[in-house]
């Protein structure tokens, strides 16, 4: 690779949630959702596209604007939001994109004929009669559409199911024919939302938000967002159109369920809602997931981590991390920036963002950046206080004799440093008092081969941390 890929991959001033991963002619190119720094609501922006050579993750590409919030003839006043969006190829070799409206229930349809744009308006997915898929009596309001084309048909996947909402029963599944929009197989319920999946494997794990659809060999996963919130589960079928059996949790967006480093149900970073899916590129399988940075709902980023498909299908659940698309931990070497820590927590637990863990709550701790939305200014960890911890995994650690931080608003106190989140310092890096950025450094050993690093501040200040150096 070009350089060494991190945690988020794209550029710290974007913010793209609700990724869907998808690989044409040579080049991974990920459709989100477009949320604003700073935004008031989800998905403020127009729809934007990422693309990187499925030979080097590290590379990502800006291609532009590929569909306006005015594009779709109802909201030519831009009023509503361009909500989760997914891409398939139809029959005819020409790309699709399928999304909802923020305040309509109906499925919109875009197309062009290349993978990055510019989408055209196509139409609306409807019934024989015409009528408006969502807007049958008896159909449950659309959202979050997840797409699959296999030949001439279409599965269409859809759903949002708040927990002890009787009225929607979970996510369903359309079938449409080879025109992307005509609906040949009436919508049918492929997995449970609370309360109906009391008594089966989903309970615990039920359906909440954000289908996606993938295939393996045989076996169709469909990928969710439980009501835990934080998760992305899977299901497992030989069908596309039922007999889901619930498979596991891929990834949680605060590291919820993983016990091998901590507490199963410790929190490590400030979550939320969570959406993505997982994709293979050159034999290897990623998730791809977002974050929750600046202390709300509505400024989340894209990452991703390798996963492991076993040879009986299972998914293991992975850790956030600072190097998911790295191949491998990052070098033990240079100066890395703030805004990668997959850990971020203080002494009072919240497990996800948003209200009480808000920009209003002086109590947490958030990676944010300056300026305006759009302004290309690098990301940092702002509103750090007397035991703040911010941790980065992985580095692969030959000879470290010397830590460094680059830190503001600080008078004393000092950056201590960890391997491991729950165990003794290897030593500390006094501050002194400055306001504007400053770099301090100690003389630390760290254990050669594979560490973590967690950086945890003691003293009075409220602290915000740029960057990082081993060295």
């Amino acid at each position: 690779m070009k350089k060494q890929a991190v945690n988020p991959f794209l550029p710290s001033w974007e913010y793209i949630p609700d990724g869907e991963p998808r690989l044409f002619d040579g080049r991974v190119y990920l459709y989100g959702s477009h949320d604003r720094f700073n935004g008031y609501t989800y998905c403020l922006n127009d729809y934007v596209c990422w693309s990187a050579p499925e030979d080097d993750l590290s590379d990502w590409r800006y291609e532009g604007v590929i569909y306006g919030r005015a594009d779709d003839p109802r909201n030519r006043d831009g009023d509503m939001c361009l909500y989760a969006p997914d891409v398939t190829v139809g029959p005819d070799g020409r790309y699709y994109l399928y999304y909802v409206l923020s305040r309509l229930g109906i499925v919109s349809v875009a197309v062009s004929d290349s993978p990055a744009g510019r989408y055209r308006f196509y139409g609306y997915v409807r019934y024989a009669d015409g009528t408006l898929l969502g807007e049958r009596e008896g159909d449950m309001p659309q959202f979050d559409p997840g797409v699959l084309t296999e030949e001439d048909r279409t599965y269409l996947y859809s759903g949002f199911c708040m927990p002890g909402d009787e009225s929607r029963k979970g996510p369903v599944v359309s079938v449409l024919g080879p025109d992307m929009l005509s609906i040949l197989e009436d919508p049918i319920t492929v997995v449970p939302s609370t309360p109906y999946a009391a008594g089966t494997d989903f309970d615990g794990h039920s359906f909440y938000e954000a289908p996606s659809i993938r295939k393996i060999g045989d076996t169709y996963y469909f990928i969710y967002s439980s009501i835990l919130y934080s998760e992305l589960c899977y299901a497992t079928s030989k069908s596309p159109t039922g007999n889901f059996s619930f498979g596991g949790v891929i990834i949680a967006n605060n590291d919820f369920n993983i016990d091998s480093y901590k507490p199963a149900m410790k929190p490590m970073f400030y979550g939320g809602n969570n959406h993505g899916s997982i994709i293979r590129i050159r034999g290897k399988w990623y998730v791809f997931y977002h974050r929750h940075t600046n202390g709300t709902n509505f400024s989340r980023q894209a990452c991703c981590e390798p996963i492991e498909i076993l040879p009986d299908g299972s998914i293991r659940q992975v850790e956030m991390t600072s190097c998911g698309l790295n191949g491998g931990p990052l070098k033990g070497s240079g100066e890395y920036p703030a805004y990668i820590a997959c850990n971020l927590y203080c002494p009072t637990e919240n497990a996800y963002t948003g209200e009480p863990c808000s920009w209003l709550d002086s109590r947490f701790p958030k990676i944010t950046q300056e300026g305006s939305d759009g302004d290309e200014f690098k990301g940092y960890i702002d509103n750090i206080r007397d035991g703040t911890t911010a941790g980065f995994k992985y580095f692969d650690c030959r000879d470290v004799r010397k830590i460094s931080v680059t830190v503001r608003g600080n008078w004393g106190g000092a950056i201590e440093i960890r391997t491991l989140w729950n165990k003794e310092k290897l030593g500390e890096i006094p501050l002194g008092s400055n306001t504007e950025w400053k770099s301090y450094s100690a003389n630390i050993r760290l254990p050669d081969g594979v560490n973590a690093l967690y950086l945890c501040y003691r003293g009075e200040s409220v602290l915000a941390l740029k960057s990082f150096s081993l060295g």
